[in-house]
C-alpha cells in the first residue's frame, strides 16, 4: 500500500499553476497534501486546481502576487481561515534571467531582483510566522545553479537573485529551527524553458549548455518535483539550511 508523505498536510506553492510549480503542486497533491495553487495567473491556476481534483486531489487557488506584501498577508490569511494551518510553502515563483535581451538593464536587474529575491523573503517572512501558529513546518526556495556559476546571456541579476535566495536559506533556517521550522533550497539545472524565456529558449543556446553537462541531457520539471517533495516531507526532518542541486553534474564540471 503507497504511504503518502504529505498526508494530513497544507502546503502553498507560489507560481503553482505552470512549470516546477505545477509539476510540484501535482506531486504533493498526489501525496496527501491539501495543495493551495497560488499564482498571479487565474485561468491556468483554476484549470490546475480543476485538474487536482479531477485526479482524487484535494486543492484550491488563491491569487498571489509575489512582489506584493499585502497579498501575502491575504494569501496566507485565506489559507488558515480556509484550513487552519501551513505546514509547507514552496517559494517557487521567479522569472528567467533572459526575458530581456539587454544584459546590462538596470530596469530589468531591479525586476529580477524584486521578482525573484524579494519574494522569498515575504513569503519566508509570512510564512514562517503561519507556522509557528502551526507547530512548525518546512520552506522551501527555488535557487538556481545560476547562484553558483556564471552563464552566457544570463543577466547578472538573475544570478544576484538566486544567490540571495540560497544565502537567505541558510539564514532563515538559523532563525527558524526553535520553531521547528526547516528551509531548504533546491537549484536547478538546465531545465526546460520558463514561460519567461527567451534567450534560454533558444535552441542553439541550449544544445551548447546541454553539452557541458555530464548526463549529456536537460533536467524534467518532475524530476525537480520530487527533491522538493523530499524537502517538503518528514523525511527529511533533520535537514535545514542545504542547497540540493538537481543539475545533471553541471556544477560539478
Amino acid at each position: 500500500m503507497h504511504i503518502m508523505r504529505l498526508q494530513c498536510k497544507v502546503a502553498l506553492i507560489s507560481g503553482g499553476a505552470s512549470g516546477m510549480g505545477r509539476a510540484t503542486a501535482d506531486t504533493f497533491a498526489r501525496e496527501g497534501a491539501t495543495v493551495v495553487v497560488a499564482d498571479i495567473n487565474d485561468s491556468d491556476g483554476a484549470s490546475a486546481v480543476k485538474e487536482i481534483h479531477a485526479a482524487g486531489g484535494q486543492a484550491h487557488y488563491v491569487h498571489l502576487d509575489v512582489t506584493d506584501e499585502n497579498a501575502w498577508t491575504a494569501a496566507i490569511d485565506e489559507v488558515l481561515d480556509l484550513f487552519g494551518r501551513l505546514d509547507v510553502l514552496v517559494n517557487n515563483a521567479g522569472i528567467s534571467g533572459t526575458f530581456d535581451p539587454d544584459l546590462t538593464s538596470t530596469g530589468f536587474f531591479d525586476q529580477l531582483m524584486l521578482v525573484n529575491a524579494k519574494s522569498v523573503f515575504l513569503g519566508i517572512k509570512h510564512g514562517a510566522a503561519a507556522m509557528i501558529r502551526s507547530g512548525g513546518g518546512s520552506i522551501v526556495n527555488l535557487s538556481s545553479i545560476s547562484a553558483t556559476i556564471g552563464q552566457p546571456g544570463v543577466h547578472m541579476g538573475y544570478g544576484a537573485s538566486k544567490a540571495a535566495v540560497k544565502s537567505m536559506t541558510t539564514t532563515a533556517s538559523v532563525h527558524h529551527a526553535e520553531h521547528g521550522i526547516r528551509v531548504n533550497a533546491v537549484a536547478p539545472g538546465m531545465l526546460p524553458p520558463m514561460r519567461t524565456s527567451r534567450g534560454s529558449a533558444d535552441p542553439v543556446w541550449r544544445a551548447k549548455q546541454i553539452d557541458g553537462v555530464p548526463m549529456k541531457r536537460s533536467g524534467e520539471v518532475q524530476e525537480v518535483a520530487d527533491v522538493v517533495l523530499f524537502l517538503a516531507s518528514d523525511e527529511s526532518s533533520y535537514v535545514t539550511g542545504i542547497e540540493i542541486l538537481v543539475d545533471g553534474g553541471l556544477t560539478s564540471v
